[in-house]
């Protein structure tokens, strides 16, 4: 982080959809950071952490370290239950600089255009809508069915920003975490934070 760069705070939820590996390793690229995060796992997310990451129940913060997260000294992580509506992100006064949910599942999606908020997720992601803070949502589902469309639809003249991880191979991956790298850079870049974790179009060693 440059020294002018301001201290960020973001929400930040894992639902259950298929890519988990994008929330891990964009809680590894802001942990990295002297930031707070404030992270809401749903029941079905965590079934797939345990499906798709091995994760076995342990400390969540233990597990991160495990997969390769390292904190920075000034970093703070906050672990909410999907049903605390008490916690800071569920009202609008609690100001933070955004709201990533990474993945995001349809069901997910669906209650954010529809307005539903029924657990700290859904009521964090309405708050961010109605407060006009980015809610960038990594959409998992293929093909996509009309109510899908029509949801994404509706979200994005809602405010949210749409964006299901598509890699982009002009920059020449050879590893998944190079894949999964470029999206989480496109994520930062949404939320204002530098990054340098993909190459990017005009590097002389692209172009």
């Amino acid at each position: 982080m440059k020294k002018t760069e301001k201290k960020k705070t973001l929400v930040t939820a894992i639902c259950g959809a298929s890519g988990v590996i994008y929330g891990i390793r964009l809680l590894k690229a802001l942990l990295a950071r002297p930031v707070e995060v404030y992270l809401v796992i749903s029941s079905a997310g965590y079934a797939v952490l345990r499906h798709e990451a091995g994760y076995d129940g342990e400390p969540f913060d233990d597990f991160l370290k495990r997969e390769g997260v390292v904190f920075h000294w000034e970093a703070r992580l906050y672990h909410h239950d999907e049903g605390d509506l008490f916690a800071p992100p569920a009202s609008g006064s609690f100001r933070h600089d955004g709201m990533v949910v990474a993945p995001c599942s349809m069901k997910t999606l669906g209650a954010v255009a529809s307005g539903i908020a029924d657990g700290l997720i859904h009521r964090a992601a309405d708050v961010c809508l109605k407060e006009r803070r980015p809610l960038v949502l990594l959409t998992r589902e293929t093909p996509l069915n009309l109510v899908h469309l029509e949801n994404m639809r509706r979200a994005a003249m809602a405010g949210a920003i749409i964006m299901p991880p598509c890699p982009g191979f002009y920059t020449r991956p050879e590893t998944l975490t190079d894949i999964v790298d470029g999206t989480v850079a496109r994520v930062l870049d949404q939320l204002d934070i530098d990054n340098d974790l993909t190459k990017r179009w005009g590097d002389k060693d692209l172009v």
